[in-house]
Parts: structure tokens; sequence; C-alpha cells
């Protein structure tokens, strides 16, 4: 395997695992509204907190790792820019 198949496995490895965790907190998460409602975490139904503010903070954090690791193939790999 050359090194661009290599770095190429690995960021599309890393794009797959990143649409796989937002297609979870995008659509599967909301699905369940419902039942999560059951659930009252601080005064505010877990349904109504996953759908207003936990997938907006997990898609922040999910940007940030995506371009960490991102980073660290590219550096693995010898194209990271400066």
């Amino acid at each position: 395997m050359t090194n661009d198949e290599a770095w190429w496995s690995k960021t599309k490895g890393l794009m797959i695992t990143c649409l796989i965790i937002w297609a979870i907190f995008g659509y599967v998460i909301h699905f369940f509204v419902g039942a999560l409602n059951n659930i009252v975490i601080l005064g505010f139904p877990l349904g109504f907190y996953m759908a207003a503010q936990g997938s907006l903070i997990v898609f922040v954090v999910l940007i940030f790792w995506f371009a960490s690791r991102q980073n660290a193939i590219d550096r693995e790999h010898g194209v990271a820019e400066d």
C-alpha cells in the first residue's frame, strides 16, 4: 500500500466514523425523544435537552475532534500543512 493509499484509507475511516456519530445525534436520537422525555435532568426532559442542546454540543465537539485527528493523520503521512 502506498503512502497515498494509506492516508486515504485512514481519512476515509475517520470520515465514516464522524458521519455515523453525526447521523446518530442528528437523526436517531430524535426518533426517541418521546421515550427520552421520561428522564428528567435539572428539571428538563432529556429528549428536549438532546434535541435543543445535546446534539449541538456533540456536533461542535465532533468538529474539533475531526480536525485534530485529521491533522494527526496528515502529520503521520507527511502531508501536513504548516
